[in-house]
């Protein structure tokens, strides 16, 4: 499972890399170099810890979600578990975070299609709620309301759709008569009564005030980025504009599919600080810093948490 991830995992750091330094050519080296050293680097800590802060409420989420479908799991091991799964957030669509599935099937026999609907009750309500973050922001701003718009009643329709058991189960009976998908008819049974009771209308409000406490961390992370900067240049920014950067750039890089959203979150990210007028190099350092402090610093946690749950379990990730 892992070990055909590893490649595609290598080629997004190789992307990433590439893309990092077209945007320090871009802001010009030398320019971006002196606005590093402006950064008081002082503030990293807590703008990495708020980003922890992101991966525990999500936690807590997937705590939450494991319960409603009656999966047991020691707390400790589904901690370790659900942060493994980091080391796949540059993966398209974050979808290679399956990868919990995967190990919770080899810690205690769950099925995969019983807990992968969890991955997909996650991003549901991980969009719902950056597009709360957005809304207020995107008006304010007077940028991407009709994007926002547009990502917020799909993913809203998908779960209304999900919510309406008679209709998710005469689409299910449609697809038994494709003859591939007839013979995993049962398992997509098991994966719709899994997404089905964790979008409930208790569930769905519960994971998506959870999930807005969570991504409103890293909002706060990179709103402290552009208010350090703010200590040493002329710019000025809001929290709530700080908030829709963050949260629009996110679903921009979501919806581009790139491996963790590379280059197109960079991209909106960087376009937005510039249409408030802020420097190109402070632009582009406080896109680097916030994108190491949130993608790339979770994929180190991954990398951390997979190797201590392989010294906890005396498995080998690469050969399952």
């Amino acid at each position: 499972m892992f070990s055909k991830y590893k490649k595609k995992i290598l080629l997004s750091v190789v992307f990433g890399a590439v893309i990092y330094l077209a945007f320090s050519i871009y802001a010009d080296f030398d320019k971006l170099l002196i606005s590093f050293g402006k950064f008081n680097w002082w503030w990293l800590p807590l703008i990495l810890a708020l980003s922890f802060g992101n991966y525990i409420f999500r936690f807590l989420k997937w705590q939450y979600y494991t319960k409603i479908i009656n999966i047991e799991i020691p707390v400790k091991k589904s901690f370790l578990i659900f942060l493994s799964a980091f080391v796949m957030s540059v993966t398209p669509g974050k979808m290679g975070e399956v990868l919990k599935s995967y190990l919770l099937k080899e810690e205690n026999g769950t099925a995969i299609s019983k807990s992968a609907p969890i991955i997909i009750a996650e991003r549901l309500t991980d969009f719902i709620s950056i597009v709360l973050l957005c809304i207020s922001g995107a008006y304010v701003f007077n940028y991407g309301q009709s994007l926002v718009i547009l990502v917020g009643v799909f993913f809203l329709g998908v779960t209304v759709i999900i919510s309406y058991r008679k209709l998710s189960l005469k689409l299910i009976s449609f697809l038994e008569k494709i003859k591939f998908i007839s013979k995993h008819i049962h398992k997509i049974h098991t994966a719709y009564d899994s997404i089905y009771n964790l979008v409930k209308i208790k569930p769905l409000i519960i994971a998506t005030l959870i999930s807005l406490v969570s991504w409103f961390f890293e909002c706060m992370g990179f709103f402290i980025v552009l208010k350090v900067f703010a200590q040493t240049s002329n710019i000025d920014v809001s929290l709530m504009t700080a908030t829709f950067i963050y949260a629009f750039s996110t679903i921009v890089g979501a919806i581009a599919m790139m491996p963790g959203g590379v280059g197109a979150t960079e991209a909106t990210l960087t376009g937005l600080m510039l249409l408030l007028q802020i420097p190109k190099d402070i632009s582009v350092a406080s896109t680097i810093i916030i994108r190491v402090s949130t993608l790339w610093f979770a994929v180190l946690v991954g990398i951390i948490a997979l190797y201590i749950y392989q010294l906890m379990t005396n498995r080998k990730i690469e050969k399952m």
